[in-house]
């Protein structure tokens, strides 16, 4: 008795399990609920989709080696720009803190770079030189947005305003490296002078470290991709992957320190792996930012995503009569025209056949954009009371290349009988206006 109890109790959790994962794969995609725990398991479920077909971890070794590059330009242009404003030591101060076990390392980068400067002034294959430094930056740079444009799925910006931006950080970087160590100096300083509050004072500091993370991260995701990415979503973001940036770092630093006892063994190149470990590992946590960020604020352009890739074509139809009948009788009632996104909120329509419909139906000249803000909003073009279904579903049934495939004869039964029947439909569906249809309940528009 005991032992049937068991398999039903067995039976009854694999089921809960299947039930669960099926809920969580594929039927939360169904739920259009705004509730926040709905919000978060699709944000996981799309971040592990594009995760996995978006091959981060081979973009994340690509930046690698572009990083790996591009170490000396930067040190060259950080150094070059720290001197012109006095600051170096204190640059050379902060690189050392940030890699306690290459101090040799860095000592021998410190000595090439300031050779190559003080020869800055003379002889034009330094300044081919310069050029080419400054280059391998903008490359660089160049290489990191098209990876979160991409990840976007937003086009890149123009080579002109890359270069502009790119330089205005170059400068703006020493900057606030500085602005950041003096914020830490007189933190500290502060910190020690107040009673019982001084033993705080590294438990402090370290959570300044997170907060300037979250900051570095959140900026990255609001400010690189070309894309309008909200406040709510980057800074949640950023603050994930700050904090795992910096647990991270610390392991990373542990373990150099760890390596370093073996020197004698691996010789100056024990901290080359190591910091190939880290370049990649920290380009993969910034990409899995990227991919959170993406995903938590466009959840709702996969609803329904498994339906619509296997949508029938009556089914389709009856949604692009819905949105041409939504867009004409907003025009007839004088209403404002609405987005894409607009269209999806306050009909509850998937904003993925929102925007399959309006291409359609700009396609065939029903409708046009005009601009509103940073978006376009759709007018229709014709009478509204002119248009019927039957003339909509012609225009619609035309649009592409036909008869094109020259072993397909046009003047064939099949062909004469399903003229035939579009002709009946057509015809019926004449004496029906677009406008007549009957219309969705509109919801109250509210900030999404």
């Amino acid at each position: 008795m005991s032992t049937s109890k068991f398999t039903d109790n067995w039976n009854k959790m694999i089921l809960a399990i299947r039930k669960g994962w099926s809920f969580v794969s594929e039927d939360v995609w169904k739920c259009r609920s705004n509730n926040i725990f709905i919000h978060i398991i699709k944000t996981v479920n799309l971040s592990v989709r594009c995760f996995l077909n978006e091959m981060l971890q081979q973009r994340a070794s690509a930046l690698t080696f572009r990083t790996l590059l591009a170490i000396v330009p930067a040190l060259v242009v950080l150094i070059a720009i720290g001197k012109g404003f006095g600051f170096y030591s204190i640059i050379e101060e902060q690189l050392y803190i940030a890699f306690p076990a290459h101090h040799g390392a860095l000592q021998y980068a410190f000595n090439f770079v300031n050779s190559y400067i003080e020869q800055m002034h003379s002889g034009i294959f330094v300044g081919i030189g310069i050029v080419l430094l400054l280059w391998t930056l903008i490359t660089l740079m160049s290489d990191i947005e098209n990876t979160f444009n991409d990840l976007w799925n937003v086009p890149n910006r123009k080579l002109t305003r890359r270069i502009t931006d790119y330089l205005a950080m170059f400068i703006l970087m020493p900057i606030l490296l500085l602005l950041s160590n003096g914020m830490s100096i007189f933190a500290s300083t502060l910190l020690d002078k107040i009673p019982y509050i001084s033993s705080l004072g590294q438990y402090i500091m370290q959570f300044l470290s997170y907060v300037l993370s979250w900051g570095f991260f959140t900026l990255a995701y609001i400010l690189l991709p070309n894309a309008k990415v909200k406040f709510k979503h980057a800074v949640i973001t950023g603050i994930i992957c700050g904090t795992a940036f910096n647990i991270f770092q610390w392991l990373y630093l542990s373990g150099q320190i760890w390596v370093s006892k073996y020197n004698a063994i691996y010789g100056s190149f024990a901290f080359l792996p190591l910091l190939l470990l880290w370049l990649q590992l920290s380009w993969l946590i910034c990409l899995i930012g990227v991919v959170l960020s993406y995903s938590s604020q466009n959840v709702f352009n996969f609803d329904y995503e498994k339906d619509i890739k296997n949508i029938s074509r009556s089914y389709y139809e009856r949604v692009l009569i819905t949105i041409m009948a939504i867009i004409i009788s907003r025009r007839r009632s004088g209403r404002e025209a609405l987005t894409c996104s607009e269209l999806s909120h306050n009909y509850m329509i998937p904003i993925q056949l929102v925007s399959r419909a309006i291409n359609d139906l700009l396609h065939i000249e029903l409708i046009v954009p005009t601009p509103v803000k940073n978006d376009f909003a759709y007018i229709t073009t014709v009478d509204s009371d002119q248009l019927t279904i039957g003339a909509l579903l012609r225009l619609i049934d035309d649009k592409g290349s036909k008869n094109f495939v020259d072993s397909i004869s046009k003047n064939t039964v099949e062909n004469d009988i399903i003229q035939q029947i579009n002709n009946c439909c057509y015809d019926y569906a004449d004496k029906i206006l677009v406008a007549d249809v009957t219309l969705p309940k509109e919801i109250e528009q509210t900030s999404y």
